[in-house]
Protein backbone atom coordinates (compact mmCIF):
# COMPACT_ATOMS: atom_id res chain seq x y z
CA UNK A 1 0.00 0.00 0.00
CA UNK A 2 1.68 3.32 -0.68
CA UNK A 3 2.28 5.78 1.87
CA UNK A 4 -0.92 7.52 3.24
CA UNK A 5 0.32 11.42 3.46
CA UNK A 6 -2.89 12.91 5.82
CA UNK A 7 -4.07 10.55 8.74
CA UNK A 8 -7.00 9.71 6.46
CA UNK A 9 -7.93 5.52 6.38
CA UNK A 10 -10.84 4.15 4.19
CA UNK A 11 -11.96 0.56 5.06
CA UNK A 12 -12.26 -2.35 2.45
CA UNK A 13 -15.94 -2.08 0.23
CA UNK A 14 -15.72 -5.17 -1.31
CA UNK A 15 -18.32 -6.88 0.39
CA UNK A 16 -21.82 -5.38 0.69
CA UNK A 17 -23.41 -4.48 3.84
CA UNK A 18 -26.40 -6.29 4.91
CA UNK A 19 -30.11 -4.62 4.28
CA UNK A 20 -31.77 -6.27 6.28
CA UNK A 21 -34.13 -6.02 9.89
CA UNK A 22 -32.37 -7.99 12.62
CA UNK A 23 -35.77 -9.90 12.74
CA UNK A 24 -35.73 -10.91 8.96
CA UNK A 25 -32.00 -11.78 9.32
CA UNK A 26 -32.26 -13.97 12.79
CA UNK A 27 -35.00 -16.05 10.65
CA UNK A 28 -32.77 -16.52 7.80
CA UNK A 29 -30.11 -17.86 10.44
CA UNK A 30 -32.41 -20.15 12.03
CA UNK A 31 -33.55 -21.80 8.28
CA UNK A 32 -29.66 -22.73 7.97
CA UNK A 33 -28.85 -23.62 10.99
CA UNK A 34 -32.25 -24.45 13.10
CA UNK A 35 -30.49 -27.07 15.07
CA UNK A 36 -27.37 -25.55 16.25
CA UNK A 37 -26.75 -24.51 19.54
CA UNK A 38 -27.82 -21.03 20.14
CA UNK A 39 -28.32 -19.49 23.45
CA UNK A 40 -26.95 -21.14 26.91
CA UNK A 41 -27.96 -19.15 29.74
CA UNK A 42 -25.32 -21.03 32.35
CA UNK A 43 -26.64 -19.70 35.91
CA UNK A 44 -30.67 -19.74 34.42
CA UNK A 45 -29.83 -23.76 33.03
CA UNK A 46 -30.95 -22.76 29.41
CA UNK A 47 -29.87 -23.90 26.31
CA UNK A 48 -31.99 -23.75 23.35
CA UNK A 49 -31.27 -24.24 19.62
CA UNK A 50 -31.88 -21.83 16.62
CA UNK A 51 -35.20 -23.33 16.03
CA UNK A 52 -36.25 -22.91 20.23
CA UNK A 53 -35.10 -19.80 20.32
CA UNK A 54 -36.91 -18.59 17.64
CA UNK A 55 -40.09 -19.79 19.40
CA UNK A 56 -39.01 -17.91 22.25
CA UNK A 57 -38.62 -14.73 20.59
CA UNK A 58 -41.86 -15.40 18.96
CA UNK A 59 -44.06 -15.54 21.64
CA UNK A 60 -42.70 -12.65 23.61
CA UNK A 61 -42.76 -10.96 20.61
CA UNK A 62 -46.37 -11.34 20.36
CA UNK A 63 -46.93 -11.45 23.87
CA UNK A 64 -45.35 -7.21 23.83
CA UNK A 65 -47.89 -6.68 20.89
CA UNK A 66 -51.16 -7.85 23.00
CA UNK A 67 -50.49 -5.92 25.92
CA UNK A 68 -49.82 -2.58 23.25
CA UNK A 69 -46.48 -2.27 22.43
CA UNK A 70 -46.10 -1.21 18.88
CA UNK A 71 -43.81 -0.29 16.52
CA UNK A 72 -41.47 2.95 17.28
CA UNK A 73 -42.53 2.31 20.87
CA UNK A 74 -39.59 2.44 23.43
CA UNK A 75 -39.29 -0.21 25.61
CA UNK A 76 -36.94 -0.15 28.15
CA UNK A 77 -34.69 -2.82 29.01
CA UNK A 78 -33.49 -2.98 33.57
CA UNK A 79 -31.35 -6.32 33.89
CA UNK A 80 -28.36 -7.99 34.53
CA UNK A 81 -27.29 -10.91 31.22
CA UNK A 82 -30.15 -13.78 31.11
CA UNK A 83 -32.08 -15.48 28.47
CA UNK A 84 -34.93 -12.24 29.12
CA UNK A 85 -32.52 -9.72 28.41
CA UNK A 86 -31.96 -11.61 25.11
CA UNK A 87 -35.43 -12.62 24.44
CA UNK A 88 -36.13 -8.64 24.90
CA UNK A 89 -33.46 -7.80 22.20
CA UNK A 90 -34.79 -9.74 19.33
CA UNK A 91 -38.30 -9.33 20.16
CA UNK A 92 -38.41 -5.64 20.27
CA UNK A 93 -36.47 -5.87 17.01
CA UNK A 94 -38.98 -8.20 15.23
CA UNK A 95 -42.12 -5.73 16.34
CA UNK A 96 -40.09 -2.89 15.60
CA UNK A 97 -39.90 -1.52 19.16
CA UNK A 98 -36.88 0.44 20.00
CA UNK A 99 -35.18 -1.00 23.09
CA UNK A 100 -33.92 1.27 25.30
CA UNK A 101 -30.99 0.17 27.56
CA UNK A 102 -30.75 0.68 30.52
CA UNK A 103 -27.56 0.51 32.72
CA UNK A 104 -28.04 -1.70 35.35
CA UNK A 105 -26.17 0.05 37.92
CA UNK A 106 -28.43 3.26 37.86
CA UNK A 107 -30.43 4.75 40.58
CA UNK A 108 -33.71 6.58 40.79
CA UNK A 109 -32.51 9.97 39.48
CA UNK A 110 -30.63 8.27 36.60
CA UNK A 111 -33.69 5.66 35.70
CA UNK A 112 -36.25 8.74 36.01
CA UNK A 113 -34.40 11.06 33.56
CA UNK A 114 -33.74 8.07 30.65
CA UNK A 115 -36.98 7.00 31.04
CA UNK A 116 -38.69 10.25 30.59
CA UNK A 117 -35.94 11.23 27.91
CA UNK A 118 -37.13 8.64 25.85
CA UNK A 119 -40.82 8.48 26.85
CA UNK A 120 -40.85 4.56 27.58
CA UNK A 121 -44.07 3.22 26.59
CA UNK A 122 -43.23 -0.16 28.93
CA UNK A 123 -40.00 -1.33 30.37
CA UNK A 124 -38.88 -4.44 31.50
CA UNK A 125 -36.92 -5.47 34.88
CA UNK A 126 -35.47 -7.73 36.77
CA UNK A 127 -36.76 -7.83 40.43
CA UNK A 128 -33.11 -6.88 41.85
CA UNK A 129 -29.23 -7.16 40.79
CA UNK A 130 -26.54 -6.52 43.60
CA UNK A 131 -27.53 -3.87 45.74
CA UNK A 132 -30.09 -2.42 43.80
CA UNK A 133 -33.88 -3.04 44.37
CA UNK A 134 -35.58 -2.01 40.97
CA UNK A 135 -38.55 -2.77 41.85
CA UNK A 136 -38.30 -0.80 44.92
CA UNK A 137 -36.63 1.91 42.80
CA UNK A 138 -39.94 1.81 40.50
CA UNK A 139 -42.44 1.62 43.25
CA UNK A 140 -40.65 5.01 44.80
CA UNK A 141 -40.97 6.52 40.98
CA UNK A 142 -44.72 5.47 40.47
CA UNK A 143 -46.51 4.53 43.34
CA UNK A 144 -49.56 4.64 41.37
CA UNK A 145 -48.30 0.67 40.32
CA UNK A 146 -49.54 -0.02 44.30
CA UNK A 147 -53.27 0.23 42.60
CA UNK A 148 -53.03 0.06 38.55
CA UNK A 149 -54.33 -2.89 36.26
CA UNK A 150 -50.88 -4.06 34.88
CA UNK A 151 -50.61 -2.21 31.38
CA UNK A 152 -52.85 0.77 32.56
CA UNK A 153 -50.39 2.67 34.55
CA UNK A 154 -50.59 6.79 34.75
CA UNK A 155 -47.67 8.08 36.99
CA UNK A 156 -47.35 11.56 38.10
CA UNK A 157 -43.64 11.33 37.99
CA UNK A 158 -43.31 8.83 34.85
CA UNK A 159 -46.29 10.16 32.33
CA UNK A 160 -45.27 7.81 29.67
CA UNK A 161 -44.89 4.59 31.11
CA UNK A 162 -47.81 2.58 31.04
CA UNK A 163 -46.43 -1.36 31.40
CA UNK A 164 -43.69 -2.79 33.61
CA UNK A 165 -43.01 -6.32 33.05
CA UNK A 166 -41.04 -8.08 35.85
CA UNK A 167 -39.06 -11.18 35.55
CA UNK A 168 -39.24 -14.04 38.45
CA UNK A 169 -41.81 -15.71 39.40
CA UNK A 170 -43.31 -13.67 42.55
CA UNK A 171 -46.45 -11.34 41.30
CA UNK A 172 -46.47 -7.22 42.45
CA UNK A 173 -49.25 -4.87 42.12
CA UNK A 174 -49.59 -3.07 38.80
CA UNK A 175 -46.86 -5.21 36.77
CA UNK A 176 -47.21 -7.96 34.06
CA UNK A 177 -44.96 -11.05 34.57
CA UNK A 178 -42.25 -11.93 32.20
CA UNK A 179 -43.43 -15.33 31.93
CA UNK A 180 -47.32 -13.95 32.05
CA UNK A 181 -46.68 -11.95 28.65
CA UNK A 182 -44.75 -14.57 26.82
CA UNK A 183 -47.95 -16.45 26.85
CA UNK A 184 -50.37 -13.53 25.52
CA UNK A 185 -50.04 -13.81 22.01
CA UNK A 186 -52.98 -15.38 19.88
CA UNK A 187 -53.46 -16.01 16.27
CA UNK A 188 -54.04 -12.04 15.54
CA UNK A 189 -50.51 -11.12 17.53
CA UNK A 190 -49.13 -14.04 15.42
CA UNK A 191 -50.57 -12.87 11.87
CA UNK A 192 -49.47 -9.06 12.42
CA UNK A 193 -46.03 -10.68 13.67
CA UNK A 194 -46.16 -12.02 9.72
CA UNK A 195 -46.80 -8.85 8.51
CA UNK A 196 -44.08 -6.59 10.40
CA UNK A 197 -41.95 -9.17 8.47
CA UNK A 198 -42.33 -6.88 5.24
CA UNK A 199 -43.45 -3.75 6.88
CA UNK A 200 -40.20 -3.03 8.84
CA UNK A 201 -37.13 -1.12 7.22
CA UNK A 202 -33.61 -1.86 7.82
CA UNK A 203 -33.20 2.27 8.29
CA UNK A 204 -35.64 1.82 11.29
CA UNK A 205 -33.98 3.09 14.59
CA UNK A 206 -34.15 -0.34 16.64
CA UNK A 207 -32.13 0.71 20.20
CA UNK A 208 -30.96 3.53 22.11
CA UNK A 209 -28.16 3.38 23.97
CA UNK A 210 -27.69 5.64 26.81
CA UNK A 211 -23.92 7.35 26.76
CA UNK A 212 -22.94 10.52 29.27
CA UNK A 213 -22.58 13.71 27.98
CA UNK A 214 -20.18 16.16 29.30
CA UNK A 215 -22.86 18.62 29.94
CA UNK A 216 -24.19 16.29 32.87
CA UNK A 217 -27.21 14.02 31.90
CA UNK A 218 -26.73 11.21 29.41
CA UNK A 219 -27.74 11.11 25.76
CA UNK A 220 -29.58 8.37 23.64
CA UNK A 221 -27.55 7.05 21.17
CA UNK A 222 -30.33 5.81 18.45
CA UNK A 223 -28.99 2.84 16.51
CA UNK A 224 -31.11 1.41 13.52
CA UNK A 225 -30.83 -2.27 12.12
CA UNK A 226 -28.37 -1.46 9.62
CA UNK A 227 -25.87 -0.03 12.10
CA UNK A 228 -25.76 -2.62 14.73
CA UNK A 229 -26.50 -5.65 12.34
CA UNK A 230 -23.97 -4.72 9.95
CA UNK A 231 -21.62 -3.87 13.27
CA UNK A 232 -21.97 -7.00 15.05
CA UNK A 233 -21.63 -9.28 11.53
CA UNK A 234 -18.39 -7.21 10.60
CA UNK A 235 -17.15 -8.19 14.26
CA UNK A 236 -17.55 -11.72 13.54
CA UNK A 237 -16.44 -12.16 10.37
CA UNK A 238 -12.73 -10.46 12.00
CA UNK A 239 -13.10 -12.87 14.41
CA UNK A 240 -13.68 -15.57 11.94
CA UNK A 241 -16.79 -16.87 13.71
CA UNK A 242 -19.19 -19.97 12.10
CA UNK A 243 -21.42 -21.85 12.88
CA UNK A 244 -20.69 -24.09 16.27
CA UNK A 245 -18.57 -21.53 17.11
CA UNK A 246 -19.26 -20.67 20.84
CA UNK A 247 -18.71 -17.29 22.40
CA UNK A 248 -18.67 -16.83 25.86
CA UNK A 249 -20.01 -13.37 27.05
CA UNK A 250 -19.14 -11.84 30.48
CA UNK A 251 -19.60 -8.39 29.18
CA UNK A 252 -23.09 -6.47 29.76
CA UNK A 253 -25.85 -6.36 27.40
CA UNK A 254 -26.92 -3.47 28.21
CA UNK A 255 -23.85 -2.18 26.50
CA UNK A 256 -23.16 -2.44 22.64
CA UNK A 257 -20.26 -4.90 23.66
CA UNK A 258 -22.88 -7.72 25.33
CA UNK A 259 -25.73 -7.23 22.59
CA UNK A 260 -23.60 -6.16 19.13
CA UNK A 261 -20.22 -7.80 19.35
CA UNK A 262 -21.61 -10.79 21.09
CA UNK A 263 -25.21 -11.52 20.27
CA UNK A 264 -25.47 -10.24 16.90
CA UNK A 265 -22.20 -11.22 16.33
CA UNK A 266 -23.65 -14.75 17.04
CA UNK A 267 -26.99 -14.74 15.18
CA UNK A 268 -25.18 -13.55 11.76
CA UNK A 269 -23.01 -16.58 12.22
CA UNK A 270 -24.91 -19.49 13.33
CA UNK A 271 -22.77 -19.09 16.26
CA UNK A 272 -23.95 -20.23 19.96
CA UNK A 273 -24.04 -17.29 22.80
CA UNK A 274 -23.00 -18.64 25.94
CA UNK A 275 -23.59 -16.45 29.36
CA UNK A 276 -21.82 -17.76 32.25
CA UNK A 277 -23.70 -15.16 34.83
CA UNK A 278 -25.54 -12.42 35.21
CA UNK A 279 -22.23 -10.43 36.05
CA UNK A 280 -18.93 -10.93 35.20
CA UNK A 281 -16.87 -13.33 37.79
CA UNK A 282 -14.12 -14.46 37.15
CA UNK A 283 -14.12 -18.40 37.92
CA UNK A 284 -17.58 -19.05 36.26
CA UNK A 285 -15.87 -17.77 32.98
CA UNK A 286 -12.99 -19.54 33.97
CA UNK A 287 -15.44 -22.53 33.91
CA UNK A 288 -18.01 -21.62 31.96
CA UNK A 289 -15.09 -21.64 28.67
CA UNK A 290 -14.04 -25.09 29.93
CA UNK A 291 -16.73 -26.98 30.44
CA UNK A 292 -17.98 -25.54 27.30
CA UNK A 293 -15.25 -25.38 25.27
CA UNK A 294 -16.23 -22.06 24.36
CA UNK A 295 -14.01 -21.10 21.31
CA UNK A 296 -14.11 -16.98 21.84
CA UNK A 297 -14.12 -15.02 24.42
CA UNK A 298 -15.02 -11.43 25.31
CA UNK A 299 -14.04 -8.92 27.95
CA UNK A 300 -12.43 -5.85 28.98
CA UNK A 301 -8.97 -5.52 29.81
CA UNK A 302 -9.76 -5.91 33.76
CA UNK A 303 -11.52 -9.13 33.33
CA UNK A 304 -8.88 -10.44 31.09
CA UNK A 305 -6.73 -9.54 34.11
CA UNK A 306 -8.84 -10.74 36.82
CA UNK A 307 -9.22 -14.24 34.77
CA UNK A 308 -5.35 -14.70 34.31
CA UNK A 309 -4.53 -13.61 38.15
CA UNK A 310 -7.31 -16.21 39.85
CA UNK A 311 -5.29 -18.51 41.94
CA UNK A 312 -7.65 -21.41 40.29
CA UNK A 313 -6.43 -20.27 36.54
CA UNK A 314 -3.88 -23.51 36.05
CA UNK A 315 -7.35 -25.92 37.02
CA UNK A 316 -8.89 -25.02 34.05
CA UNK A 317 -8.37 -26.30 30.31
CA UNK A 318 -8.81 -23.51 28.09
CA UNK A 319 -7.58 -24.58 25.13
CA UNK A 320 -10.67 -24.66 23.07
CA UNK A 321 -10.13 -20.97 22.81
CA UNK A 322 -9.16 -19.44 19.82
CA UNK A 323 -10.47 -15.76 19.69
CA UNK A 324 -12.01 -12.88 21.52
CA UNK A 325 -12.51 -9.65 21.29
CA UNK A 326 -10.75 -6.98 23.98
CA UNK A 327 -11.86 -3.63 24.24
CA UNK A 328 -13.59 -0.73 26.37
CA UNK A 329 -10.38 0.25 27.69
CA UNK A 330 -6.72 0.66 26.59
CA UNK A 331 -5.35 -2.67 26.67
CA UNK A 332 -2.15 -3.29 28.25
CA UNK A 333 0.56 -4.91 25.76
CA UNK A 334 1.88 -7.26 28.98
CA UNK A 335 -1.88 -8.59 29.08
CA UNK A 336 -2.47 -9.08 25.56
CA UNK A 337 0.64 -11.46 25.29
CA UNK A 338 -1.24 -13.21 28.19
CA UNK A 339 -3.87 -13.68 27.18
CA UNK A 340 -2.14 -14.62 23.65
CA UNK A 341 -0.05 -17.32 25.28
CA UNK A 342 -1.63 -18.29 28.71
CA UNK A 343 -5.58 -18.45 27.40
CA UNK A 344 -4.58 -20.14 23.60
CA UNK A 345 -6.72 -17.08 22.29
CA UNK A 346 -3.94 -16.90 19.52
CA UNK A 347 -6.47 -14.84 17.56
CA UNK A 348 -7.30 -12.24 20.23
CA UNK A 349 -8.41 -9.06 18.57
CA UNK A 350 -8.33 -5.44 19.68
CA UNK A 351 -11.65 -3.00 19.07
CA UNK A 352 -11.83 0.89 19.55
CA UNK A 353 -14.91 2.51 19.16
CA UNK A 354 -17.86 4.63 20.38
CA UNK A 355 -21.22 3.66 21.53
CA UNK A 356 -22.15 6.33 19.01
CA UNK A 357 -20.40 4.06 15.78
CA UNK A 358 -22.64 0.89 17.00
CA UNK A 359 -19.55 0.66 18.39
CA UNK A 360 -16.85 -0.63 16.56
CA UNK A 361 -14.87 1.63 14.09
CA UNK A 362 -11.62 -0.05 14.16
CA UNK A 363 -10.50 -3.63 15.01
CA UNK A 364 -7.37 -5.19 14.27
CA UNK A 365 -6.93 -8.91 12.10
CA UNK A 366 -6.20 -12.02 13.12
CA UNK A 367 -3.16 -12.10 10.24
CA UNK A 368 -1.99 -8.35 11.86
CA UNK A 369 1.68 -8.63 12.51
CA UNK A 370 2.05 -8.86 16.43
CA UNK A 371 3.52 -5.47 17.21
CA UNK A 372 0.07 -3.96 15.14
CA UNK A 373 -2.31 -6.19 17.30
CA UNK A 374 -0.93 -5.74 20.67
CA UNK A 375 0.18 -1.81 20.90
CA UNK A 376 -2.65 -0.49 17.83
CA UNK A 377 -6.84 -0.49 17.81
CA UNK A 378 -5.94 -1.65 13.93
CA UNK A 379 -7.52 0.17 11.18
CA UNK A 380 -10.93 1.48 9.88
CA UNK A 381 -13.39 -1.52 9.41
CA UNK A 382 -15.29 -2.08 6.47
CA UNK A 383 -17.42 0.44 4.24
CA UNK A 384 -15.92 3.54 7.04
CA UNK A 385 -14.07 6.19 6.98
CA UNK A 386 -11.29 7.56 9.65
CA UNK A 387 -9.64 10.90 9.64
CA UNK A 388 -7.54 12.47 12.28
CA UNK A 389 -7.86 16.50 12.58
CA UNK A 390 -6.55 19.38 14.64
CA UNK A 391 -8.13 22.03 16.47
CA UNK A 392 -9.09 23.73 13.17
CA UNK A 393 -10.54 21.01 11.63
CA UNK A 394 -7.50 20.37 9.43
CA UNK A 395 -6.08 16.87 8.68
CA UNK A 396 -3.82 15.88 10.00
CA UNK A 397 -0.24 14.41 8.53
CA UNK A 398 0.71 10.70 9.04
CA UNK A 399 2.37 10.65 13.07
CA UNK A 400 0.71 13.52 14.18
CA UNK A 401 -1.99 13.48 17.43
CA UNK A 402 -5.52 14.39 16.28
CA UNK A 403 -8.64 14.17 17.08
CA UNK A 404 -10.42 10.66 15.57
CA UNK A 405 -13.39 11.27 13.22
CA UNK A 406 -15.35 8.67 11.54
CA UNK A 407 -17.89 8.54 8.58
CA UNK A 408 -20.05 5.40 7.02
CA UNK A 409 -22.86 3.05 7.98
CA UNK A 410 -22.02 2.51 11.79
CA UNK A 411 -22.69 6.30 12.32
CA UNK A 412 -26.00 6.50 14.74
CA UNK A 413 -28.97 8.42 13.93
CA UNK A 414 -28.22 11.10 16.33
CA UNK A 415 -28.95 12.18 20.32
CA UNK A 416 -33.07 11.22 20.81
CA UNK A 417 -34.84 14.00 20.45
CA UNK A 418 -31.31 16.23 20.39
CA UNK A 419 -30.72 17.95 18.06
CA UNK A 420 -28.07 20.33 19.42
CA UNK A 421 -26.23 17.79 21.13
CA UNK A 422 -26.19 15.56 17.71
CA UNK A 423 -25.17 18.69 15.59
CA UNK A 424 -21.46 19.04 18.04
CA UNK A 425 -20.95 15.10 17.43
CA UNK A 426 -22.21 15.09 13.91
CA UNK A 427 -21.03 17.54 11.35
CA UNK A 428 -22.28 18.57 8.10
CA UNK A 429 -20.31 16.63 6.26
CA UNK A 430 -21.29 13.09 8.39
CA UNK A 431 -18.26 12.58 10.15
CA UNK A 432 -18.58 11.65 13.97
CA UNK A 433 -16.51 13.27 16.21
CA UNK A 434 -15.17 11.07 18.81
CA UNK A 435 -13.28 13.17 21.11
CA UNK A 436 -10.16 10.88 21.50
CA UNK A 437 -6.90 11.32 19.96
CA UNK A 438 -5.08 9.47 18.06
CA UNK A 439 -1.69 9.11 15.98
CA UNK A 440 -2.29 7.01 12.29
CA UNK A 441 0.90 5.34 10.47
CA UNK A 442 1.70 4.94 6.76
CA UNK A 443 -0.36 2.13 7.14
CA UNK A 444 -3.45 3.20 8.35
CA UNK A 445 -3.49 1.45 11.51
CA UNK A 446 -4.49 3.77 14.43
CA UNK A 447 -3.03 4.25 18.14
CA UNK A 448 -5.47 5.99 20.77
CA UNK A 449 -3.41 8.33 22.55
CA UNK A 450 -5.36 10.36 25.20
CA UNK A 451 -8.91 12.24 25.18
CA UNK A 452 -9.77 15.52 24.16
CA UNK A 453 -12.83 15.19 26.54
CA UNK A 454 -12.00 14.43 29.92
CA UNK A 455 -14.03 11.02 29.93
CA UNK A 456 -13.10 8.69 32.51
CA UNK A 457 -12.48 5.02 31.66
CA UNK A 458 -12.95 2.83 34.51
CA UNK A 459 -12.97 -0.86 33.92
CA UNK A 460 -14.44 -0.41 30.84
CA UNK A 461 -17.34 1.79 31.24
CA UNK A 462 -17.20 5.62 30.47
CA UNK A 463 -17.74 8.07 33.49
CA UNK A 464 -17.72 12.19 32.30
CA UNK A 465 -16.74 14.06 35.25
CA UNK A 466 -19.78 16.65 34.82
CA UNK A 467 -22.48 14.12 35.33
CA UNK A 468 -20.30 13.41 38.58
CA UNK A 469 -19.78 17.12 39.52
CA UNK A 470 -23.32 18.49 38.93
CA UNK A 471 -24.77 15.44 40.97
CA UNK A 472 -21.38 16.52 43.73
CA UNK A 473 -23.42 20.70 43.18
CA UNK A 474 -26.92 19.37 45.09
CA UNK A 475 -24.91 18.79 48.29
CA UNK A 476 -25.89 21.56 50.72
CA UNK A 477 -22.39 21.80 51.63
CA UNK A 478 -20.73 22.03 48.56
CA UNK A 479 -19.42 24.93 46.56
CA UNK A 480 -17.54 23.76 43.97
CA UNK A 481 -16.08 20.32 42.95
CA UNK A 482 -13.95 18.88 40.07
CA UNK A 483 -14.11 15.83 38.99
CA UNK A 484 -10.97 13.90 37.21
CA UNK A 485 -9.87 10.48 36.35
CA UNK A 486 -6.35 9.25 37.91
CA UNK A 487 -4.41 6.09 37.39
CA UNK A 488 -4.90 2.50 38.88
CA UNK A 489 -3.72 -0.42 38.11
CA UNK A 490 -6.91 -2.60 38.51
CA UNK A 491 -9.76 -0.41 37.02
CA UNK A 492 -7.08 1.94 34.39
CA UNK A 493 -8.58 4.78 36.28
CA UNK A 494 -10.05 6.13 39.27
CA UNK A 495 -12.47 8.55 40.11
CA UNK A 496 -11.29 11.52 42.26
CA UNK A 497 -12.88 14.96 43.39
CA UNK A 498 -11.42 17.71 44.51
CA UNK A 499 -14.07 19.57 46.35
CA UNK A 500 -14.38 22.75 47.69
CA UNK A 501 -17.11 23.16 50.54
CA UNK A 502 -19.28 26.35 51.18
CA UNK A 503 -17.49 28.81 53.76
CA UNK A 504 -17.39 27.94 57.33
CA UNK A 505 -18.78 24.37 56.23
CA UNK A 506 -17.00 21.07 57.16
CA UNK A 507 -16.61 17.63 55.26
CA UNK A 508 -15.81 14.33 55.63
CA UNK A 509 -15.13 11.90 52.24
CA UNK A 510 -17.31 9.29 54.49
CA UNK A 511 -20.01 11.94 53.83
CA UNK A 512 -19.62 12.99 50.22
CA UNK A 513 -19.47 8.80 49.63
CA UNK A 514 -22.35 8.04 51.72
CA UNK A 515 -24.46 11.20 50.25
CA UNK A 516 -23.70 9.29 46.60
CA UNK A 517 -24.34 5.28 47.59
CA UNK A 518 -27.56 4.65 46.03
CA UNK A 519 -27.90 7.56 44.10
CA UNK A 520 -25.63 7.35 41.34
CA UNK A 521 -24.21 4.15 40.06
CA UNK A 522 -21.80 2.88 42.36
CA UNK A 523 -19.00 3.05 39.43
CA UNK A 524 -18.89 7.22 39.77
CA UNK A 525 -18.74 7.07 43.59
CA UNK A 526 -15.69 9.10 43.59
CA UNK A 527 -13.05 6.90 45.10
CA UNK A 528 -10.04 9.59 45.86
CA UNK A 529 -11.28 12.71 47.92
CA UNK A 530 -9.24 15.96 48.73
CA UNK A 531 -10.74 19.00 50.06
CA UNK A 532 -9.28 22.23 48.27
CA UNK A 533 -9.44 25.88 49.12
CA UNK A 534 -8.40 26.55 45.49
CA UNK A 535 -7.86 25.17 42.06
CA UNK A 536 -4.89 25.10 39.51
CA UNK A 537 -5.64 27.66 36.98
CA UNK A 538 -5.06 29.75 33.56
CA UNK A 539 -4.63 33.11 33.68
CA UNK A 540 -7.66 33.43 31.80
CA UNK A 541 -9.25 31.54 34.64
CA UNK A 542 -9.70 28.03 33.17
CA UNK A 543 -9.12 24.96 35.94
CA UNK A 544 -6.34 22.90 35.20
CA UNK A 545 -7.79 19.22 35.73
CA UNK A 546 -4.81 18.09 34.25
CA UNK A 547 -2.40 19.48 36.88
CA UNK A 548 -4.71 18.27 39.77
CA UNK A 549 -4.24 14.71 37.91
CA UNK A 550 -0.88 15.43 38.04
CA UNK A 551 -0.48 16.47 41.61
CA UNK A 552 -2.74 13.79 42.96
CA UNK A 553 -1.38 11.13 41.36
CA UNK A 554 2.42 12.26 42.89
CA UNK A 555 0.83 12.45 46.42
CA UNK A 556 -0.64 8.84 45.62
CA UNK A 557 2.22 7.73 44.59
CA UNK A 558 0.54 6.30 41.11
CA UNK A 559 3.94 6.31 39.37
CA UNK A 560 5.66 4.00 40.91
Amino acid sequence: MENLQKSYFRGPQTEPLLQQTIGNLFDQTVRQFPDQEALISRHQSIRWSYREYQQQIEKFATGLLAIGINKGDRVGIWAPNGYEWCLTQFATAKIGAIMVCINPAYRLYELEYALNKVECKAIVTAECFKSSQYLEMLQTLAPELEKSQPGNLRSEKLPHLRSVIRMGEKTTPGMYNFSEVICLGGPTEFQQLQELKTELLPSDPINIQFTSGTTGNPKGATLTHINILNNGKIVGDGMHLAAGDKLCIPVPLYHCFGMVMGNLACITHGAAAVFPGEAFDPLSTLSTVAEERCTALHGVPTMFISELEHPQFKDFDLSSLRTGIMAGAPCPIEVMKKVRQDMHMAEVLIAYGQTETSPVNHMTAVDDPIEKRVSTVGKAGPHLEIQLLDEQGAIVPIGEKGEICCRGYSVMQGYWNDDEKTAKTIDGDGWLHSGDLGVMDADGYVQVVGRLKDMIIRGGENIYPREVEEFLFTHPKIQDVQVFGVKDERFGEQVCAWIQAHHGESLTEQEVQHFCQGKIAHFKVPHYIRFVDAYPMTVTGKIQKFKMREMMEQALNLDS
